[in-house]
C-alpha cells in the first residue's frame, strides 16, 4: 500500500518555512537530526550548533571541536560525538548538558562519524588516512585504530544490524563494513557516479542513495551490490536525506533540493525541485516532523562566478539554517 501511495499520490510540496539565524564564521559541514529528542546538530567551524527542532531555536553549542565535520548520537547511552578534522580526534559530550566528557584519538582528518547500535561502537571515517577508527561508545576505548578502506571515505550509514555503508569518493564505490569484525566485507561500483559524497539509507527497503559531483543520484541495493537507478539532480551536492519514501538532494550550487521518488517498482525519478538558497549543500531530515534542515550562508554576486561545489566565500555573519516543511 505504501508503494502504491508513492506511485499514485502527489508528492508532498515542501518549501522553506523559516530561517534560523546563527551568524559567526561561514564554514560548516554535516547536519544531524535527532528526531527522538527534537534536536538538530550542525557542524560549524570549531563548534556544533544545537537547535531545538520543536521550536526551531538555538539552545546551545558544543565548543572546542576544531574543524568539526560530523555529529553522531547514542540515545541509549545519553552520549553524543563530534568528529574534529583539524584535531584528529572525537569529542564525547553529554546529550542533556552538552558538556564535553572526553576525547578519543582517531586517524587523520576524521570526517563522517556514526554510532552503530548493535555493537555500541562509534566509527569515524578518516579522509586523509583513508581508514576508519572504531571505539567503544561506553568506555571510549579504541577497538580498531585503523580499518583500511581502500580510498577516501565520505558519508556513512548503518542498517542497525551490524553493517555500515560508506561512500568512497575517489573510487566511485560503496564499501560495506562488518561492525563486529571491524573489517570491510564487500565493495561495489556505483558508476556512473563521479565523486560520491552524501549518503542516505531507506532502512525499510534496504536501499542507499548517493549524491555525486556529476549531478546524479545513484540508488543502489547494498545486499545485491548493484546500482538500481541513476537520477539527474542539481549541481553542488554534498548531502542527501531520506524521509517518508523520498530522497532529498541538497544542490548547493543551484540553490535547490531535488526530491527523488520511486514512481513504479524499481523506477526512480526526480519528482520536484524545491527552491532553497545557493550554498545550501548539506541536509538533515527530521523524520517525525517531516522537516528538512539545510545550513547555508549568503554571498555577493562577485563570488558566484567562481563557486565550486556550492562553496563560495560567504558574507560575514550570514550563517543560518534553512528549514523546509510541507
Amino acid at each position: 500500500m505504501a508503494a502504491a501511495a508513492i506511485v499514485s499520490g502527489a508528492p508532498p510540496a515542501h518549501h522553506v518555512i523559516t530561517k534560523i539565524k546563527i551568524g559567526g564564521p561561514g564554514r560548516w559541514d554535516y547536519a544531524y537530526a535527532d528526531s527522538a529528542n527534537h534536536r538538530l546538530y550542525v557542524a560549524h567551524a570549531t563548534q556544533a550548533e544545537v537547535i531545538d527542532t520543536s521550536t526551531d531555536k538555538p539552545v546551545g553549542t558544543i565548543p572546542n571541536t576544531a574543524g568539526i565535520h560530523g555529529i553522531a548520537v547514542a540515545n541509549d547511552l545519553g552520549k553524543g560525538f563530534t568528529s574534529n578534522g583539524q584535531a584528529n580526534n572525537v569529542t564525547i559530550f553529554d546529550l542533556k548538558t552538552l558538556k564535553a566528557t572526553g576525547t578519543v584519538n582517531t586517524g587523520q582528518n576524521p570526517d563522517s562519524i556514526i554510532y552503530e547500535p548493535s555493537t555500541h561502537h562509534v566509527f569515524t571515517f578518516n579522509g586523509r588516512s583513508g581508514d576508519s577508527t572504531a571505539f567503544d561508545a561506553r568506555s571510549g576505548e579504541v577497538v580498531a585504530a585503523s580499518i583500511p578502506l581502500g580510498g577516501k571515505p565520505e558519508f556513512s550509514q548503518v542498517d542497525g544490524k551490524g553493517r555500515i555503508f560508506v561512500n568512497i569518493e575517489d573510487k566511485n564505490e560503496i564499501v560495506i563494513l562488518d561492525a563486529k569484525a571491524n573489517a570491510v566485507t564487500n565493495r561495489y561500483s556505483i558508476a556512473p557516479c563521479d565523486s560520491p559524497s552524501g549518503l542516505a539509507f531507506d532502512a525499510k527497503k534496504g536501499r542507499l542513495y548517493s549524491v555525486c559531483e556529476n549531478k546524479i543520484m545513484i540508488v543502489s541495493d547494498p545486499g545485491a551490490g548493484k546500482v538500481l537507478a541513476s537520477v539527474p539532480i542539481g549541481a553542488g551536492d554534498d548531502g542527501v536525506a531520506f524521509d517518508d519514501g523520498y530522497a532529498f538532494a541538497a544542490n548547493g550550487q543551484d540553490g535547490t533540493i531535488t526530491m527523488v521518488g520511486e514512481t513504479a517498482p524499481g523506477k526512480f525519478e526526480a519528482m520536484a525541485t524545491i527552491p532553497t538558497q545557493r550554498s545550501a549543500r548539506t541536509i538533515a531530515a527530521d523524520q517525525r516532523a517531516h522537516k528538512l534542515y539545510l545550513p547555508a550562508a549568503e554571498y555577493g554576486p562577485a563570488a558566484q562566478s567562481g563557486a565550486k561545489k556550492g562553496r563560495p566565500t560567504p558574507l560575514p555573519d550570514t550563517f543560518q539554517i534553512l528549514v523546509a516543511g510541507r
